[in-house]
């Protein structure tokens, strides 16, 4: 992970550097760059920074394009779209007297790997990583990552350099990433390219533009809290009262074990942050589109999310100018422990919050509460996340039509006296199968009290199961996983796990007043 851990706070002549680039020089954003992955069939922007009102041409394949920097110093032009190639392509770039060449670019599909530390975790931390290392010799598969920068004033630019997968260049990167696109590379045998974006406890709000946020009174009371803390938090005075008790405790001969403070104004939390200096670096290069873990840190306001998950979503397709492009995510996964009785479940919220953003066009979900640690919010099974979503895209996005990538969904409610029968679609090949044992477990049913009793269930035919519970004789309304941890076993005979549901509208722990 040493080419994943960052300070928060880089010195103000370092974020300069990367939002205003010096103009006097030649220079093209680092997300472009020798041994890079250009997305295919589509048109591509091209951008850097010369002197104002120089001119500059860009010549690639079979193409060259001119255009003008403007008074800033920045330019950009646009080439048409280019074709599958794994060959290597050279592409120069000239201003004036200045030139520069880039070599072995790839041209294939290109996915975004951002999201919090489930998406950050590396393929060293993950299952199988010694051996999965050794093997991860894949010189058309290319990887980024974009350091972390955690800022209100916009970056343009960033340190960073496209290299071959290998195993030097691997363990660091996303698990989940290299897992999803090792299934792409295996599947279509085209080139990929892989941006690794994300930042460990990132809040969604901070990956969204702070004016965004700001005209939206949905989040005024968000905003106005960060609008306090950024009035009288002072990092330098915080660090210096932890260091003095670290003396007074070293001078006493007495452990001292308190983590010194994060500047929260430089961290991953602080609205519009990661917006400024993750996220709008990369934006408009060309993608095939993006594959998002995150929530944990949302999930105390899971309602909020309903909203501010879609949000975010279309606020990044407006900011890309290219379209609703396909933007799936992994539902979070099993954590804490596992209880015996229905109580209240943050995380159940925002799955169902996660769910709820389905709506939008061109989104998918990969539920994996099946393969997570109740001990850890790390679970070390990326591989089985990656290839959750890598079946998503192999078929929405590139024509696999008998690759299953949908979780059964809850599709309707028959009461019939003391039992509820409950209907789903997208059961895949052969229908719903309980794995382990044969009756369904995760259902909980309620009458008109509200009272939750967990219930018992079994599969009546392949769309269909009976619920029902000792001593409620008339139920109105049904969940499924309903928990932090859920004890539920319901999937397709693909694996793929019945998404968490509720038949209620019920006012939930997390939905203000």
């Amino acid at each position: 992970m040493k080419s994943r851990i960052h300070t928060y706070l880089l010195s103000a002549l370092a974020l300069a550097a990367f939002s205003a680039p010096a103009s006097a020089e030649l220079k093209l954003s680092s997300v472009f760059g020798d041994h890079m992955v250009l997305q295919r069939d589509m048109d591509l922007k091209i951008w850097g920074w010369a002197d104002p009102g120089q001119e500059v041409s860009v010549e690639i394949s079979d193409q060259k394009v001119t255009g003008r920097a403007g008074d800033d110093g920045r330019w950009e032009v646009k080439i048409a779209p280019l074709a599958t190639n794994a060959e290597g392509l050279t592409m120069s770039v000239v201003a004036g007297e200045e030139k520069k060449n880039f070599s072995d670019i790839l041209v294939g599909e290109v996915w975004v790997c951002s999201g919090q530390s489930n998406m950050q975790w590396s393929v060293s931390q993950s299952y199988d990583a010694d051996i999965e290392v050794l093997t991860a010799k894949f010189p058309k598969m290319r990887l980024i990552t974009v350091p972390q920068v955690g800022t209100q004033e916009i970056q343009n630019d960033f340190k960073g350099e496209w290299k071959a997968c290998s195993p030097e260049t691997v363990p660091d990167f996303s698990a989940v990433g290299y897992y999803f696109g090792k299934q792409l590379l295996m599947t279509l045998d085209v080139p990929i390219g892989l941006i690794d974006n994300a930042w460990g406890g990132s809040a969604a709000e901070a990956w969204v533009k702070r004016e965004v946020l700001e005209a939206d009174p949905k989040y005024a009371s968000y905003i106005e809290q960060w609008e306090k803390t950024e009035a009288t938090f002072n990092y330098e005075a915080e660090l210096a009262k932890w260091k003095a008790k670290a003396t007074q405790a070293k001078a006493a001969g007495k452990p001292f074990n308190a983590r010194a403070p994060r500047n929260v104004l430089t961290g991953q939390h602080r609205p519009g942050n990661l917006y400024a200096g993750v996220l709008h670096p990369i934006i408009g290069y060309g993608i095939r589109g993006t594959i998002w873990y995150q929530g944990e840190s949302n999930a105390g306001r899971a309602w909020n999310y309903r909203d501010l998950f879609p949000m975010m979503i279309s606020h990044w397709r407006e900011e890309w100018g290219q379209g609703d492009f396909p933007f799936y995510w992994v539902q979070l996964a099993d954590f804490r422990n596992e209880v015996s009785e229905p109580v209240p479940s943050s995380w159940a919220e925002l799955r169902e919050a996660q769910s709820h953003s389905l709506k939008l066009p061109n989104t998918g979900q990969a539920v994996i509460y099946d393969i997570g640690e109740g001990r850890d919010i790390h679970p070390r099974n990326k591989e089985d996340v990656g290839k959750r979503l890598a079946r998503i895209a192999l078929n929405r996005d590139y024509g696999m039509e008998k690759i299953h990538y949908k979780n059964p969904t809850f599709k309707a409610l028959d009461i019939k006296g003391s039992e509820a029968y409950v209907d789903f679609e997208n059961v895949g090949s052969a229908g719903l199968y309980a794995f382990d044992v044969k009756e369904g477990l995760g259902f909980i049913i309620a009458g008109e009290d509200k009272v939750w009793h967990n219930a018992k269930a079994t599969i009546v035919d392949k769309d269909t199961v009976k619920v029902w519970a000792e001593g409620e004789d008339a139920p109105v309304a049904v969940r499924y996983a309903w928990a932090e941890n859920p004890v539920a076993n319901l999937r397709t005979r693909e694996n793929l796990p019945v998404d968490p549901f509720r038949t209620d509208d019920w006012k939930v722990s997390t939905q203000p007043e």
